[in-house]
């Protein structure tokens, strides 16, 4: 007979980059307990949702078969649902570093010049301002488990949403196993990523010019220009323009505002030069 316990972990082996997922996304779940709660919450409301759809194929006279594949669908999407949330928290996490990890390497930079040990550099970095402070506070907590420096640093360059971060954690750890400077390396690299910062936001100035083009005509121009028409022509064919008409356009209005809000948002960079 099979269990429960065996058909959790022959989903799970259909994914074998969660794991790693849920670590770069600092999710404290195995990947089996990860499928397991989301199993159950997708079965809870894929249930609700085909009572419900049964009451509609009920009053629209439909064929009950309908709630089968219905249910099937409704589980599919909240299962899928899930891994984007996992998708979406690295993404956060990524931008959250790639917002403050030239102030983070500059600061170890400044640090180590200063004379200080790479270990106090990275130490007195974690204490500083800044999101990404916490990520290297992270490095010391595993540092402090026992683990050699070298080993933290490449298992956070492996588990680390941002590849701008894992660049700079490379070029440390590179330069401990060579038994080199740290500060040339790491003094490269961050001219790098900000050249690389530099660049991104030059596109993010030419696609603004192009959407403020398309925001210009659909929430300003083509609205204003329309309910002129509308207003010129009602008027000639007798066609009373009352307040359902006018909630319209402000609806279209604000539909478009909140599209192009969310469109500016999303494309703007991470940066922090």
């Amino acid at each position: 007979m099979i269990e429960i316990a065996d058909i959790i972990h022959r989903i799970t082996s259909n994914f074998p980059s969660l794991k790693k997922d849920l670590l770069i996304a600092h999710l404290k779940q195995t990947p089996q307990e990860f499928i397991s709660r989301n199993l159950k919450f997708s079965a809870i409301y894929s249930f609700l949702l085909s009572v419900s759809f049964f009451f509609i194929l009920d009053k629209a006279k439909q064929p009950k078969l309908l709630l089968l594949p219905a249910f099937v669908i409704f589980f599919i999407l909240f299962f899928g649902f899930a891994f984007l949330k996992v998708k979406g928290q690295i993404k956060k996490r990524a931008s959250e570093i790639d917002r403050e990890v030239l102030f983070a390497g500059r600061y170890l930079l400044i640090k180590l010049h200063a004379g200080r040990p790479l270990l106090n550099a990275l130490l007195d970095t974690s204490k500083s301002y800044g999101v990404a402070s916490k990520y290297i506070k992270e490095i010391l907590d595993d540092i402090d488990t026992g683990n050699p420096i070298e080993k933290a640093l490449e298992k956070a360059m492996v588990y680390s949403p941002s590849e701008k971060f894992s660049k700079i954690l490379f070029q440390v750890n590179n330069a401990l196993k060579l038994g080199i400077d740290v500060t040339q390396p790491l003094e490269s690299v961050i001219k790098e990523i900000t050249i690389e910062q530099e660049i991104e936001v030059k596109r993010y100035g030419k696609k603004l010019n192009t959407i403020v083009i398309f925001y210009m005509l659909l929430a300003i121009v083509v609205p204003s220009i329309g309910m002129t028409m509308f207003i010129v022509v009602s008027s000639f064919i007798n066609f009373p323009v009352g307040f359902k008409e006018f909630f319209v356009v402000i609806l279209f209005i604000a539909i478009i505002q909140l599209v192009f809000i969310s469109t500016f948002r999303a494309i703007r960079p991470q940066v922090n030069l």
